[in-house]
């Protein structure tokens, strides 16, 4: 196949676990979850007024995204549904420097990397949720962007999208992720490494499946035998950087991990009454105030809770989890390059609000595998009792993505695909 620019579309952007539909709240939680920064923006929402004197540092961080209102109009008024950005940085943090022998210092303690790029797109009725993660590899074009002092930058025909961020911050990433896909992000977050690992520890860890013992001394110096595993601090970082431990060792495997450790910690965040609880939710929004940079239309908390409303009846068959398709590129076969026609048939399913069905395999790109319910080991908390989603009753749409492009549904069990087997 031959690599191509796919051309802009209007608007657009899911994953895993069979559990109820929850509440409207706790429904925000699960879809924002899965962006990991999204859950600690989310519990400024949940919060609300009361947690309002938090927010001052909050919000003089925000980030001006070009054409975002301050505050949108309620979101079912939204033609074409809600497109938020999550963005995941590489960068120098002091506090967290000896985590990180060598990152503070050197040639290349100053630079910022998206590594992690993923839109979480909430369609227009009826309501359906697709998380779309993009390669940091991925090879396209960045359009001219405008710097915090005002200047602009020029546009570049070819450059990793990992470099987005260094080129003129949160601003330019959403832009070329517009001019990528047609979508208009109309709010995106960032967070750090560090910011992961305090989420993380605030709710007592996150359970993952592992199939096959990931064994990386050398890089992330994760070392995990198969079964279920409890991470907390440093190793869930480190479980979230593999590459070289699990599957092929390439990004895109990397990225089908991520996604497991992102679903198991919604689940825990629905299953185990960790969003009941008033103590946790304050301790999340006071980090979510100290490790997110915002766009300015998210540090209004009603601007969340309207995501929260529009999500009270997503069910989980309805969210799913998706790689953005791309092609080895020709010039450099450690890069990839956007798959034209299969971006093309994701992104007119999203825009005409399509249900999807996937037909690639789980985990074809590596990193995991699927497994049964009853396969996957039990985790040392037992989930409360759920009930099953409600449906339509009314057929809706469904369009059939091409089997290049990779992903699961909310109703589907993973495990990491460990690099050692036996």
């Amino acid at each position: 196949m031959t690599p191509s620019t796919p051309q802009p579309r209007r608007r657009t952007v899911a994953r895993h676990g069979q559990l109820r539909s929850p509440r409207p709240v706790s429904q925000l939680f699960t879809i924002l979850a899965v962006a990991v920064a999204s859950v600690l923006v989310a519990v400024v929402g949940v919060v609300g007024f009361t947690v309002y004197s938090f927010t001052t540092d909050y919000v003089s961080n925000a980030v001006a995204l070009p054409g975002e209102d301050s505050v949108p109009p309620d979101i079912g008024a939204i033609q074409g549904g809600y497109n938020l950005l999550i963005v995941g940085t590489d960068e120098c943090l002091p506090d967290f420097a000896a985590m990180f022998p060598g990152r503070c210092s050197g040639a290349d303690d100053g630079s910022i990397n998206n590594d992690v790029d993923i839109v979480v797109h909430i369609s227009d009725n009826p309501r359906r949720v697709t998380v779309i993660s993009f390669p940091r590899d991925l090879m396209l074009p960045i359009p001219s962007c405008t710097r915090d002092d005002g200047t602009k930058t020029s546009a570049m025909s070819k450059q990793p999208l990992n470099s987005t961020y260094s080129v003129a911050g949160l601003g330019c990433v959403a832009q070329t992720i517009t001019s990528l896909t047609g979508m208009q992000i109309q709010g995106a977050a960032k967070i750090t490494w560090g910011g992961v690992i305090q989420i993380t520890d605030a709710i007592g860890g996150v359970d993952v499946c592992v199939s096959g013992r990931i064994y990386d001394p050398n890089n992330t110096g994760l070392d995990l035998g198969p079964g279920m595993h409890n991470l907390v601090g440093i190793q869930a970082l480190e479980f979230l950087r593999t590459r070289h431990g699990i599957g092929d060792g390439s990004d895109l495997g990397r990225i089908s991990n991520q996604q497991q450790y992102m679903s198991r910690l919604a689940q825990k965040l629905i299953s185990a009454g960790t969003l009941s609880d008033p103590t946790t939710l304050l301790q999340l929004a006071s980090i979510v105030v100290k490790n997110i940079t915002p766009s300015k239309s998210l540090t209004n908390p009603i601007t969340l809770v309207q995501l929260a409303t529009a999500l009270k009846s997503v069910p989980y068959s309805d969210i799913v989890f998706v790689q953005y398709p791309t092609l080895t590129d020709p010039s450099n076969p450690n890069k990839v390059v956007p798959n034209a026609s299969a971006a093309s048939a994701l992104f007119t399913a999203l825009e005409n609000n399509e249900a999807l069905q996937l037909t690639g395999k789980v985990g074809q790109n590596g990193g995991v595998i699927e497994v049964t319910p009853s396969a996957t080991p039990t985790p040392t908390s037992t989930p409360s009792t759920t009930s099953t989603p409600s449906t339509s009753t009314t057929p809706n749409p469904t369009a059939t993505l091409p089997s290049s492009i990779s992903g699961q549904t909310a109703a589907q069990e993973t495990c990491s695909d460990g690099n050692l087997k036996k």
